[in-house]
């Protein structure tokens, strides 16, 4: 039997079918991966390019002076963010230090007398109202010019303190986002949460700016602190500022007393002796002791007060003594209260360290 193929068979029928076996020929063939010689090698230049980098950083830092741009500040602080995971504990500190120095170098301003008052007359404007439009920013420094129209970046504020005090400053929240992530975990604490504390005044000249019971809170964290990180490198500064929240917790400041007399309860202000009471409610704490002793202070008569806490004072001492005086060295011995004044060589209520 002969088999015969049909006339109507085509060969363009067929073409299709070519065509996309032809495409298929010329596809490219599949990306290969890397060799793991030229990954490692990428590797190798990354970790010498960063070695560079950070061998570098101090130098690069302390070329920053009131003459370079925000944007050197930002190349630096991202640097910082590269180098300080790869730093020691004593070189993070170190280089802390530096940026210190470095925020202060570039907020330095060389004012002539009245581009001073110019800035101070504009600043505090500005500060009340962000929106107003001056008409004697032409009068201000060169440098202050700069300064105003890039505040709010690398972290450059203008600080209103109150009282038309208003000046630069390097956020708090400088520290807390550059540096602490990288750090051991009592200096992260510590730096983060004097930052949230001091983003605020905590108090202008002579009168507090915070209430009784922020205080209180402020007091019984660094007490916890103490406790909970006795070898923080920062413990001197969490005892200094333990010591000053309570002072200012039962004696207050100079324009904002916590009481004239201390004669009873009703001598003290409210909100005071309302966070005090609570306060004494509080378990294993020596603050809430010091708080009980207080409230058994306001009880005793002045007789009592003489003989139940004598005072290691001459006669001549107590003489010259007002009233008020005495019954606040009273107080202190009775409290065991430190009698601190703000230290001029630690300022621990600007930044998130103690500068």
């Amino acid at each position: 039997m002969t088999v015969s193929f049909k006339k109507n068979f085509s060969v363009k029928k067929c073409l299709p079918f070519v065509i996309l076996m032809l495409l298929l020929g010329c596809q490219k063939p599949e990306p290969q991966p890397i060799p793991e010689q030229v990954q490692k090698q990428s590797e190798q230049d990354e970790t010498v390019d960063l070695s560079s980098l950070c061998k570098n950083i101090e130098n690069n830092m302390s070329t920053i002076n009131a003459e370079r741009t925000t944007f050197a500040l930002e190349q630096i602080n991202q640097d910082l963010k590269l180098c300080l995971p790869l730093s020691t504990f004593a070189e993070q500190k170190h280089l802390l230090v530096l940026s210190n120095q470095m925020y202060k170098n570039f907020l330095t301003v060389d004012r002539t007398p009245s581009q001073q008052v110019a800035f101070e007359t504009y600043a505090f404007d500005l500060a009340q109202h962000p929106t107003i439009q001056q008409s004697h920013f032409e009068q201000l420094n060169l440098r202050d010019q700069y300064l105003l129209k890039h505040k709010g970046q690398a972290y450059i504020e203008l600080f209103d303190a109150g009282k038309g005090l208003v000046n630069y400053r390097r956020s708090p929240e400088y520290l807390a986002k550059i540096f602490a992530p990288y750090m051991p975990q009592a200096e992260q604490v510590f730096i983060e949460n004097l930052a949230t504390q001091n983003m605020m005044p905590v108090f202008v000249e002579n009168t507090l700016m915070i209430e009784p019971h922020e205080i209180a809170n402020r007091a019984l964290f660094w007490e916890e602190y103490l406790n909970q990180y006795p070898k923080s490198s920062y413990r001197k500064d969490a005892e200094y500022l333990l010591h000053m929240y309570t002072q200012f917790l039962f004696k207050g400041m100079n324009d904002s007393p916590v009481s004239e007399t201390y004669t009873d309860q009703y001598s003290i202000q409210s909100s005071s002796l309302d966070e005090i009471e609570k306060l004494a409610r509080v378990k294993n704490s020596y603050l809430a002791l010091q708080a009980t002793k207080f409230l058994q202070f306001l009880q005793l008569s002045e007789q009592q007060r003489l003989k139940e806490i004598p005072l290691q004072l001459s006669s001549k001492q107590q003489q010259s003594m007002s009233e008020n005086q005495l019954t606040l060295k009273q107080l202190d011995q009775y409290l065991g209260l430190q009698n601190l004044s703000l230290s001029k060589t630690r300022h621990c209520f600007s930044d998130s360290v103690c500068l």
